[in-house]
């Protein structure tokens, strides 16, 4: 009986190893198609073909988004390629196992067979059995040729079941050897293509190498239309910030107020019954940022989560802080969110629950502040809204059109704050 639990407790490992396999290679399938679905998406977007130094530097930014997930996915197909060898090696050590196992299965199944087809009649097993000296030893030997017979069957069993564990194995590793070929030639494949943004980076880089005193001017303008910007939203954040803590302090000395009458009214009920002190009833404590802290704290959770603002394809175009563009001399830009390239008629969507704390036009554009607790999350460049202040907003709900200029660019400038604390939202949105 331990025996059978052994054998199908190892038959049910075998088949759970297997459908593990299956399954991992299917992830990574899936985790593929995802990744190649937003190269593709990405490629989609429209490229200026104007040669001014303003389309060229937007088309270098799209270029470069692209170049840059080319590179990640081609990284992530090398890594997946690993994993899938590491899988053939451990099917090939387990297939080498259960064929060991099913030749010696085999072996003792032959000898079985052997010894039944040597005492195969009836009349050899009848005489077996009463050839014997007594009635115990009789009964013995009838048990023994029965179970013998039960043993051989069992063992006849057990070759078929190893025989489709070996093939259920060979066939595991066969399209794990499919999965890591057809893995290795996307890889091949998307190498091809990186070559040629790469080349045509260089053409576009070449061509703008030339425009140095344009480009430092575009810089300049762009910056300074920053600068205004950041300002603005600065100020309504700090407004928004100091609202919300006079409503706080007013909730929180609303329910002082409170707790004093409270207690005035209990003593004067104590004083007029003249009885025994009743022991206090044990006050909340009221914390002044409870609401808020609740909602950060979940939104923290998220990080590395939140939807993209933007709907449909994407790709980044403008990345946080302050870096040096890669080609051109003396190109340095700080930018204080991201900048998300989308397609025309794309649409701005909160990247998760929250109000809206304010909505303010900057060069005819519009611009909206919505509030997570302690965080703030600003989408800018809007050329509608559909929100207005004090909108309660779940994850993903629109907000309003990204605006789309006369060249074709359909630019979202999003921020993150925390308060007044600048963060880098792309290692909190997931890509």
């Amino acid at each position: 009986m331990k025996r059978m639990i052994g054998i199908v407790l190892i038959g049910l490992v075998s088949i759970s190893l297997c459908a593990q396999s299956t399954k991992k290679i299917r992830e990574l399938e899936k985790q593929h198609a995802a990744l190649q679905k937003q190269i593709s998406d990405s490629e989609t977007l429209l490229q200026s073909t104007k040669k001014d130094v303003k389309s060229q530097l937007d088309n270098l930014a799209v270029l470069s988004g692209q170049i840059a997930d080319r590179k990640q996915y081609i990284e992530t197909i090398e890594k997946d390629v690993q994993v899938i060898q590491n899988e053939i090696d451990r099917l090939r050590t387990d297939l080498k196992t259960l064929e060991r196992e099913l030749a010696e299965k085999k072996k003792k199944y032959e000898k079985s067979v052997m010894y039944m087809y040597k005492n195969k009649s009836i009349q050899e097993k009848l005489m077996f059995i009463f050839s014997a000296d007594n009635l115990s030893q009789m009964y013995r030997r009838m048990r023994y040729v029965r179970e013998y017979a039960d043993y051989q069957r069992r063992q006849g069993k057990e070759v078929q079941r190893k025989q489709r564990e070996v093939s259920d194995k060979q066939k595991t590793l066969l399209a794990s050897r499919d999965a890591k070929a057809d893995m290795l030639k996307q890889g091949e494949a998307e190498k091809l293509k990186l070559e040629e943004q790469e080349k045509e980076r260089k053409a576009l880089l070449s061509a703008l190498q030339k425009k140095q005193g344009a480009i430092q001017l575009e810089i300049k303008e762009k910056r300074r239309s920053a600068n205004r910007l950041n300002a603005e939203i600065d100020r309504l954040i700090e407004i928004e910030i100091e609202a919300t803590r006079k409503r706080k302090e007013a909730e929180a000395r609303r329910k002082a107020e409170a707790e004093r009458k409270r207690k005035e009214a209990q003593k004067e009920t104590i004083a007029e019954s003249k009885k025994a002190a009743i022991p206090e009833s044990k006050v909340e404590v009221y914390k002044v940022d409870n609401e808020d802290l609740r909602l950060s704290n979940v939104f923290e959770k998220n990080k590395g989560r939140l939807p993209m603002p933007i709907t449909g394809a994407y790709a980044i175009v403008g990345h946080y802080g302050k870096y040096q563009v890669k080609g051109l001399r003396n190109v340095r830009l700080d930018n204080k969110g991201i900048d998300v390239k989308g397609k025309e008629g794309a649409q701005a969507r909160v990247i998760f629950d929250g109000e809206v704390s304010a909505i303010f036009q900057y060069n005819g554009l519009s611009n909206v502040l919505v509030r997570h607790g302690n965080y703030i999350s600003v989408y800018c460049n809007l050329s509608s809204v559909q929100v207005k202040k004090g909108s309660v907003l779940k994850t993903k709900d629109i907000i309003g059109q990204i605006h789309t200029d006369t060249n074709g660019n359909t630019v979202l400038h999003f921020q993150l704050r925390k308060e007044t604390a600048k963060l880098n939202p792309e290692i909190w949105l997931a890509k």
